[in-house]
């Protein structure tokens, strides 16, 4: 009998299989568990069956999870040995545990593995167009539906009467969020600071006291980042301000939860709009806390106002420092 010789990987992150059978794991010896990432690397590995399995699984992994070995291999037009031998040149001790893999891969929900709406399409420019227009007026009005004027004026009053004012925020929407916090938050006179940093923000938050006032945003309200530095402020005596998600372990913590909650578009290609509603939580706040104290703001904006008109390219009818 010739000898057998073992496939080749294209690269050393996807697990190969010998012709003898043998699994060849990943480098350190444990296979990843990101088996969808696996298949789709693992093509210049495998027979043409396989990959016919390969492509069949891809094109519908919620398929591929709960049909029979038979269904699977009806559907890839090979045999049922074939669907084996290809759980096994991807890494898995056989069929079982590929499922039970594409089953976990499932978490991250639908969108990220069925083909996106309108690609290809004669129509995806526009409706693309369209559609993120309205993700965008939905997640506004999700605030005006959501928040409660009574809370945004209660945080308002808070923060107009605070000795300094913190933003707690990590993640890509929630950074953002907090950074602008700063920004609309100065020009009214309050001290103000924000933190993405979750060593920063611990130190920062066990500096506060009962006249500071800690704003934290989440939109899931599970940053565990955020919630433990939330934990500190309040054992300290600070006031809990937070924009979040109701019922969430970061809202149970508030003193005043401005809570509001934009579900995930069906499509993973467009940018989240849920940091529209941060953003309009924001400015509703900054907006309320500024007529608390009118002349006062107004005082300031005409500050910030006539430093920026001095300036050699100023002009009077820009937005104020925007």
């Amino acid at each position: 009998m010739a000898a057998l010789v073992p496939r080749t990987t294209k690269q050393t992150a996807a697990p190969s299989l010998g012709r003898d059978g043998s699994s060849h794991p990943a480098a350190g010896g444990k296979s990843p568990d990101d088996i969808i990432s696996v298949i789709k690397q693992s093509g210049a590995t495998l027979r043409p069956a396989e990959q016919r399995v390969a492509d069949t699984v891809l094109a519908d992994v919620n398929f591929a999870v709960h049909s029979s070995n038979g269904e699977l291999a009806r559907r890839a037009g090979v045999s049922e040995p074939t669907v084996t031998r290809f759980s096994r040149a991807v890494g898995c001790g056989g069929v079982r545990e590929l499922k039970v893999k594409l089953a976990q891969s499932m978490v991250v929900g639908r969108i990220y593995l069925e083909p996106p709406p309108h690609v290809g399409s004669a129509e995806a420019k526009p409706t693309l167009w369209r559609s993120v227009f309205e993700e965008i007026r939905r997640a506004i009005s999700a605030v005006e539906q959501q928040l409660r004027q009574e809370d945004v004026e209660k945080a308002a009053e808070a923060i107009a009467d605070c000795s300094k004012m913190v933003a707690f925020g990590v993640g890509g929407g929630s950074t953002v969020a907090v950074t602008e916090v700063t920004h609309r938050f100065f020009r009214l006179g309050i001290s103000v600071s924000h933190y993405s940093d979750p060593h920063l923000m611990r130190m920062i938050a066990a500096t506060l006291g009962r006249n500071d006032v800690v704003l934290a945003v989440s939109t899931t309200g599970r940053a565990a980042e955020v919630i433990e530095a939330v934990t500190i402020a309040k054992q300290y005596g600070a006031l809990i301000v937070v924009v979040t998600k109701p019922k969430s372990r970061l809202a149970a913590l508030a003193d005043i939860p401005l809570v509001l909650h934009v579900p995930e578009a069906p499509n993973a290609l467009k940018p989240t709009a849920s940091r529209y509603a941060l953003l309009a939580a924001i400015d509703l706040l900054a907006a309320s806390t500024a007529y608390r104290m009118p002349r006062e703001t107004q005082e300031l904006m005409r500050r910030i106002k006539y430093a920026l008109v001095s300036s050699s390219d100023g002009n009077a009818d820009e937005p104020l420092g925007d």
